[in-house]
């Protein structure tokens, strides 16, 4: 695995930001921390998001090369639940309450298996191709906002004071929490509860391949990450609030350096 570019870059610091790489001799994965529904936190200081995502980059490191996506799905889970138990003291709050959980997405290459995992709302680009794994509810509830908040601006709103205050946000936050009870059930991700093996993409690798790897935080994934950051650079020109050429759950803040986290490794194999 010959490394060409990577890149990890937080909306507001780098001290926040909840999209992480991790590099083996045998796998290379990018993990995007969840932003949380909840007030409640695992860590003071630190966001369930990052925790989960720090998690999951520590267990990657010691994973035995031949392992399978199943077996790692399984183990992971196993262990973000052991972390529950080191945490909290009574466990059923976490299975009752899904937004209380920390939680990840990851896209995964193993070496030995030639193939990439997709757990949860991550995406990548083999020779060139695009795959996504997204949230199956996620689309129409952009769509909500962004009608919303297009709707405030036909009454006056500006887009400098929807980027202060996302009213289209604040609309759909509590779809977004009731989504969150369909995590492991309709759709994947690392959360410390059992993942549907069925609901976890994975793309075959061929030989000398090249191979992208990167967070949702790039609305276009492009084959360079040059050419990645120029397109996320035209979009929160022409569209920072998501809500015309491409809807999103959430927008440009003012402060941000773009919508989300952002984690991009281009490799090849």
């Amino acid at each position: 695995m010959n490394i060409i570019e990577q890149s990890v870059i937080g909306k507001t610091n780098d001290d926040k930001c909840e999209d992480g790489i991790i590099v083996t001799d045998n796998f290379i994965a990018v993990i995007d921390g969840s932003t949380s529904k909840s007030p409640f936190s695992f860590r003071q200081g630190m966001s369930n998001g990052k925790l989960c995502m720090q998690m999951v980059k520590s267990y990657i490191t010691s994973m035995p090369a031949d392992i399978t996506m199943s077996r790692f799905c399984r183990l992971i889970t196993g262990y973000i639940g052991f972390i529950y138990n080191q945490l909290v003291t009574d466990v059923n709050i976490i299975r009752r309450e899904p937004t209380f959980r920390m939680a990840a997405s990851a896209v995964i290459y193993s070496r030995h298996h030639r193939e990439i995992w997709m757990v949860g709302d991550c995406q990548c680009m083999v020779q060139h191709v695009h795959f996504e794994n997204n949230k199956p509810y996620e689309e129409p509830i952009a769509d909500m906002r962004a009608a919303y908040n297009r709707l405030m601006m036909m009454q006056g709103k500006t887009i400098a004071e929807l980027m202060d205050n996302d009213e289209g946000r604040a609309h759909i936050l509590p779809l977004l929490v009731k989504g969150c009870a369909y995590q492991n059930v309709t759709y994947s991700v690392i959360d410390g509860f059992p993942i549907p093996v069925d609901k976890v993409r994975v793309i075959p690798v061929p030989n000398n391949a090249e191979v992208v790897l990167a967070s949702d935080g790039y609305p276009h994934l492009k084959p360079t990450l040059d050419e990645s950051e120029r397109e996320l650079r035209r979009l929160m020109s022409v569209d920072p609030l998501c809500i015309n050429e491409y809807h999103a759950t959430k927008g440009l803040r003012h402060g941000n350096s773009s919508f989300d986290d952002r984690a991009y490794i281009r490799f090849t194999v």
